[in-house]
């Protein structure tokens, strides 16, 4: 299935779920750049990307506007809500939907949608309830994965790449 939209957590899956803190209280996430292939792939392909994360930090909005990210929903509790109200103003199912999360919170929508997927650092619990669970951990580049198998199962991967490449000599 190729999606008509791509769901993203962030914290566990872009990032190794680790929040750090320095002595005055600055909060750090480590973000890995491997993910932003992922970003690209969807865009020449103009699958839109929402990032939807429980956390509410500068941060996520930071990363979000470097990578040119437009849908980002942070502080969000109840996902599966979320995604169906954003699915009915796209005039999408959810059966038209990827989404990449990493536990508790996300496991309502990984159920739900047409193609959901965890990083390999996800709890079992997790694993046992989506179709794809990466070789990468969470942090490790595990959406950039997520988005090459999708890709690769649709026979869309070379296409994508030659598309990339082509841009960069036309640019």
């Amino acid at each position: 299935m190729l999606p008509k939209l791509v769901i993203t957590d962030i914290d566990g899956v872009w990032t190794d779920g680790g929040m750090y803190y320095d002595q005055q209280g600055n909060e750090w996430k480590k973000f890995n750049t491997s993910d932003s292939a992922g970003v690209l792939f969807l865009r020449l392909l103009n699958i839109p990307l929402v990032i939807m994360t429980g956390e509410d930090t500068a941060m996520v909005q930071r990363r979000a506007e470097k990578l040119r990210i437009e849908h980002v929903y942070q502080g969000v509790r109840d996902k599966l809500t979320v995604a169906q109200n954003l699915c009915a103003e796209m005039n999408i199912d959810l059966q038209d939907v990827a989404f990449m999360g990493d536990d508790l919170g996300d496991m309502p929508l990984l159920r739900k949608v047409g193609y959901s997927a965890c990083p390999s650092n996800s709890p079992d619990y997790v694993k046992s309830i989506t179709h794809l669970t990466t070789n990468k951990a969470g942090g490790d580049g595990a959406f950039r994965e997520f988005v090459e198998h999708i890709l690769k199962s649709n026979h869309r991967l070379d296409e994508i790449l030659e598309q990339h490449e082509r841009s960069l000599y036309c640019s």
